[in-house]
């Protein structure tokens, strides 16, 4: 999907809303809007306030300060109300294990009062949706968890909302699951829907227009992968494949062309300056130490690199991230 932005008529606007619980602040001061068919991703650690922030804009707790609109509507005067004109899912989304796909469709369509015909077609549009059709009558215990995360979905969007949170919706769903459900997500974005998205999976993010970067309640960075990329590195990527990854990260740490270096998968990371001046420099650094490796080469940054540089410049030296 191509990247773009929306900023023309914002479905989603965040003005410096906070949210304290006690003397800890969960989320602190995070503005951005997020505009229609547009898919923003949202990224964190565990604890870093994603779902606080979902969970505000979606009139389930009360901002401790800021404003937020959501479809037009004020989430702190009028909660209810925004409930009303959003579809809500997460990877904890209950569906009712002991009713069939139908019944679970007509519960849901009941809650958001749709009825008659209208009701008929939804049921009929997210059934074929999910790839259902022919077991409307089956349990919903017996499908497979991509089917009841595709069925979830069809349940949220039964009432046509202009606005969709998805908060980790993929969590524990195989790849290929995984890829269907964002052709869904992508039919809707076309259809003018907004998604705003939490996720996990580096991959996933590169799917979204825009990501904001969350951490420690704040928002560290915002912009579409491609410009991510190229914002939070300031350097050339290195990529080092070798039999002893410890002794060579160890090594490399101290390196005198390194400014950074971190383990991925099997192989490691090195952020320098310049590649082209910075490669030799580095290899005969290896070769004094009697250091051995297979491979040294340029690469383009993933998001998880840009995840780890812009989550690391956040927090103060000897505290955790």
């Amino acid at each position: 999907m191509s990247e773009q932005a929306s900023p023309s008529e914002p479905r989603i606007i965040a003005d410096h809303l906070v949210k304290r619980f006690g003397a800890f602040t969960a989320v602190d001061q995070v503005s951005f809007t997020v505009g229609r068919g547009e898919i923003m991703g949202f990224l964190g650690p565990n604890g870093a306030g994603k779902s606080t922030l979902i969970r505000m804009l979606c009139g389930l707790l009360r901002p401790s300060g800021g404003r937020a609109l959501v479809a037009g509507i004020d989430v702190g005067r009028d909660p209810e109300h925004v409930r009303e004109h959003i579809g809500y899912m997460s990877q904890k989304f209950s569906l009712y294990n002991d009713l069939s796909v139908i019944e679970n469709l007509r519960f849901f369509g009941g809650i958001y009062r749709v009825t008659g015909a209208r009701l008929a077609a939804r049921i009929a549009f997210a059934i074929e949706m999910a790839g259902l059709t022919g077991r409307e009558d089956t349990l919903v215990s017996t499908l497979s968890s991509g089917w009841k995360q595709r069925l979830a979905l069809g349940c949220a969007i039964l009432h046509q909302p202009p606005v969709l949170f998805l908060d980790e919706p993929t969590s524990g769903v195989d790849p290929n699951s995984r890829r269907r459900f964002w052709d869904l997500i992508y039919a809707l974005s076309e259809e003018g829907v907004t998604v705003l998205v939490t996720t996990h999976y580096m991959d996933e993010a590169e799917y979204c227009n825009r990501i904001a970067l969350i951490n420690q309640g704040r928002l560290v960075a915002l912009g579409s992968p491609s410009e991510l990329k190229r914002r939070a590195l300031h350097g050339d990527l290195l990529l080092v494949d070798c039999e002893d990854p410890g002794a060579l990260l160890l090594a490399l740490e101290r390196a005198p062309h390194v400014r950074d270096a971190a383990p991925f998968g099997s192989s490691l990371h090195l952020l320098v300056d310049h590649a082209g001046d910075d490669l030799p420099a580095i290899e005969a650094y290896l070769a004094e130490r009697h250091l051995h490796w297979t491979r040294i080469e340029p690469i383009m940054p993933s998001l998880e690199d840009v995840f780890v540089q812009l989550v690391e410049a956040t927090v103060p030296k000897g505290q955790p991230p």
